[in-house]
């Protein structure tokens, strides 16, 4: 009689110790992952491929060099790191953004059925993002003339001389 074994998930030991990175929007950030959040699933028990891994594998294959996403993903950044590192692959600048939230303090998103932008209002939803983001608002009358000094100052803020630095205040 043949022994079956059950399906089962494939899990990361990560290394012990500290990782950090140094978000341009949020500073320095810092993690032991193998202490404060030990071993995790890169491929679920029905055969799929993690977020952790995936991500990783496709930023890697696409030569990403930086990555702007929710801050509600900050500290899953060490556990990609430490994926990186184990699969010998580049690790990009990362940004992570201020999540846009309800009146109650519930991220918006489609799965929870905000509502889409309003297409008529182009430049209007540009610019109440942009203050969002937590810049000063943009003189323009059409899109192209406001992404174009948008494009700018988030470079001057995240990029340049004025992009964070370590024990930065």
């Amino acid at each position: 009689m043949q022994r079956v074994c059950p399906p089962a998930a494939v899990r990361f030991v990560p290394p012990s110790g500290v990782i950090g990175f140094q978000d341009r929007a949020c500073g320095w950030f810092e993690q032991d992952v193998a202490r404060e959040l030990g071993d995790f699933i890169v491929r679920r028990i029905d055969g799929l491929w993690a977020y952790q891994l995936a991500v990783v594998v496709d930023d890697a294959h696409q030569g990403i060099t930086d990555v702007v996403r929710g801050a509600d993903l900050l500290d899953n950044t060490p556990r990609q790191i430490r994926l990186q590192q184990a699969l010998g692959v580049p690790t990009p600048r990362y940004l992570h953004v201020p999540l846009v939230v309800d009146a109650t303090g519930k991220k918006l998103s489609k799965q929870d059925k905000a509502l889409p932008l309003d297409e008529s209002g182009v430049l209007a939803e540009l610019a109440w993002v942009w203050n969002y983001l937590g810049f000063a608002p943009i003189e323009a009358h059409e899109v192209d003339a406001f992404l174009a000094k948008a494009v700018e100052r988030w470079r001057n803020r995240f990029c340049g001389t004025n992009a964070r630095v370590p024990g930065a205040a």
